[in-house]
């Protein structure tokens, strides 16, 4: 089997396969997956096969209003074409364990591409070539399913059927489905509305209906009763989840087609008016549009090859989100956007440290700033006790505060936009905010988050609270609690009170400058002291923790060298990154742990127990090869060169799991298979930002 990414211009990536009926053939095309986004964290996505997978796959998942958050409104639509001489072709199955797929379909998929990031598939059926295009216009809970006939004579009947379980995204699949689905139809506008039994025991809407729409050829709706389907969702068997769940369908959309004719079927929550605002040719040429432009803004050096497609790719994380709409309502009366960033897809929401590493990769190297900046304002406003929120949970309204170091990721984004954007006037809208995170970490605030008055080190720790990067929990069981003196965090901090140093300075002058610099200073001088650990040759990873220091050997002191401000002096950098280099680095990003350790796990799979046994217990970290990249160049800063070579394992990496861009993690030995979620923010804009950084 091919495993080259074909790139036959700066936009287009396609995915080749051998056309043998092969087991191999079949797993590429049901493990690989596709997605698309909407601007608003809705997406659609599934296998390039088409058989659903994961309880995430669906061709519309909404992003609601609060308390709804994003909901699977329509999971699938099976294509049959009936052929002039009778033959009734299906262009794809479902599995279950005990009915494996038959391979006839596979040779009927003669080609797959993204261009300009776009899915697009071509079927060979009888003597046609059909093809299939999808598409969410952006801002909009709304699909195009487009198809278009090539080659052959005489007439084919195209039949789209659509399966539905109305269900929150990240749902067991085997949910109940609430109530009787309620059918509206005017002229070929049809509206399905799920329902649900309100307390006086009369039927009430449960979310928004779902309306379709014929919208190219002679389509229409033909309902036949209704009935349920039974789907068996192979990777959630495989991460020990409920594996099979109904869907429904209440009929069949029908086109007839001749050669060079196209169908076309649209699906979405919102309203008419939207939807027939475009028609489905109109919104493809204005979503390539806009793509075009992506890539033309970015920088001159991510406009072609792998680091153009990851510009694309990047685009799939920046949202307006929806789901809080009074915060909207609260940004847009300061004449201000709200914007934010979704941590991975698919079930991932917008996580304050994810966003802050990933700012300069998704907005800048993009030449997107402006929304850099609605970003950075956006969580100023969630600023509470000197802290931004980890996380906000789905369909939730308020953020969650459990970090040391997403606060300190925000001082360095902040930094990075700052030199890209030169603009002041964010910085003096921030500055008291600024001051007042630095004034709550030395006095201390929540989760024991405070500078230890003896060396200006910062502690953080609380009981069942997992504080740093490295959260994985299960139940009560917090994986790496790393309570006390974590290298990074410091390392974050001494950075921060560098940069704020020189804020206040510049802004306010030398005086309330000088009490920040002690601080640094003092920090700096403890951090050498107490980090360095000699026998070693590199250093601890917590000092002052449970246990006393912690001689275990991970990535997190790459920080120590890699930030604007390296806190570690300069004599130790060798030895801290040959000792990386030497047990860490990997084609695919850098281990979490070093194999030596009684810990260390050489394989994130399994159900949810043993993946979080093994999340930061050597699993590869992809987004971990930009703060390689940056000290290896701060080491040897004219060796671009080999700078590069450390991310030539992950271009080959484009046309697995989720093709076109970068999985969050990988298996930390050889072969080192993707695991988790298929497309990560940080994963994509470290590799972009250092494919930049490194052109040579």
């Amino acid at each position: 089997m091919e495993a080259e990414i074909v790139i036959p211009r700066p936009w287009s990536l396609t995915v080749p396969w051998d056309d043998k009926q092969d087991e191999a053939s079949r797993e590429l095309l049901v493990s690989r997956e596709w997605l698309l986004t909407n601007g608003n964290g809705g997406y659609a996505s599934g296998s390039l096969s088409g058989v659903v997978t994961r309880r995430y796959h669906g061709l519309l998942v909404a992003a609601l209003p609060a308390p709804l958050g994003r909901i699977v409104m329509l999971t699938q639509v099976s294509e049959e074409i009936r052929l002039p001489g009778g033959e009734i072709v299906r262009l794809a199955g479902q599995e279950s364990p005990g009915n494996p797929l038959t391979l006839d379909w596979v040779n009927r998929l003669i080609e797959f591409r993204l261009e300009s990031g776009l899915p697009v598939w071509r079927y060979r059926v009888g003597d046609f070539i059909l093809e299939k295009r999808i598409l969410l216009p952006n801002r909009q809970n709304t699909v195009h399913l487009t198809y278009k006939l090539f080659g052959g004579e005489g007439t084919a009947r195209l039949r789209l059927r659509p399966f539905m379980h109305f269900r929150p995204h990240e749902g067991p699949v085997d949910q109940p489905m609430e109530g009787p689905y309620q059918i509206t139809a005017r002229g070929n506008k049809v509206e399905i509305q799920p329902l649900k039994k309100s307390a006086d025991g009369s039927n009430m809407a449960s979310c928004p209906p779902l309306r379709m729409l014929p919208a190219i050829g002679p389509g229409a709706l033909v309902l036949d009763g209704g009935s349920c389907h039974d789907i068996f969702y192979r990777n959630e068997f495989r991460r020990g989840y409920e594996a099979r769940g109904e869907v429904w369908t209440p009929g069949y959309f029908r086109f007839t087609l001749q050669k060079d004719q196209v169908a076309s079927l649209i699906a979405s929550t919102e309203d008419w008016e939207t939807i027939v605002a475009l028609d489905p040719e109109q919104a493809w040429e204005a979503e390539i549009e806009r793509r075009r432009r992506l890539l033309c803004t970015a920088d001159p050096r991510a406009r072609e090859g792998p680091a153009a497609q990851l510009v694309l790719a990047a685009d799939q994380f920046i949202i307006a989100p929806t789901t809080r709409t009074a915060d909207v309502a609260r940004a847009q009366a300061a004449g201000d956007e709200l914007r934010t960033v979704i941590a991975g897809y698919h079930w991932f929401t917008d996580w304050g440290r994810d966003t802050m590493i990933s700012l300069e990769g998704l907005t800048l190297i993009t030449g997107r700033s402006t929304e850099a900046g609605y970003i950075l304002r956006t969580f100023s406003q969630y600023i509470k006790d000197g802290l931004i929120p980890n996380l906000f949970p789905e369909g939730e309204r308020e953020g969650l505060y459990h970090t040391a170091d997403a606060t300190l990721w925000y001082f360095h984004a902040l930094h990075r936009y700052l030199q890209y954007s030169g603009d002041r006037s964010t910085l003096k809208i921030l500055l008291p905010k600024l001051v007042d995170i630095f004034q709550h970490h030395v006095k201390g605030t929540r989760f024991g988050i405070q500078v230890d008055a003896r060396d200006g080190l910062l502690s953080q720790g609380a009981e069942g609270y997992q504080l740093t990067w490295m959260d994985a929990k299960v139940g009560d069981w917090v994986v790496t609690p790393r309570r006390g003196k974590a290298v990074e965090i410091n390392a974050l901090w001494y950075n921060a009170l560098r940069l704020l140093e020189t804020w206040v300075r510049e802004e306010r002058g030398d005086d309330e400058a000088e009490e920040i610099r002690h601080h640094a200073e003092k920090a700096r001088s403890s951090f050498n002291q107490r980090f360095w650990y000699e026998q070693g040759q590199y250093l601890f990873d917590v000092v002052d923790g449970e246990r006393g220091d912690d001689p275990c050997l991970r990535p997190n002191q790459l920080l120590a060298i890699s930030l604007d401000h390296p806190v570690l002096e300069q004599r130790y950098w060798k030895p801290v990154l040959d000792a990386v280099a030497r047990t860490l680095l990997t084609p695919v990003g850098l281990r979490s742990l070093a194999p030596e350790s009684p810990d260390y796990k050489a394989r994130y799979d399994g159900d949810l127990r043993a993946r979080d046994a093994a999340y930061h217990q050597g699993t590869v970290w992809a987004w971990l090869v930009g703060p390689f990249i940056d000290a290896w160049l701060r080491l040897y800063p004219n060796d671009r060169r080999t700078a590069y070579g450390f991310l030539e394992g992950l271009i080959p990496h484009l046309q697995e799991a989720g093709v076109g861009t970068i999985s969050e993690v990988f298996d930390a030995d050889e072969p080192f298979m993707p695991r988790g979620c298929i497309a990560q923010a940080w994963s994509v804009a470290e590799v972009l930002r250092c494919l930049v950084k490194t052109e040579h």
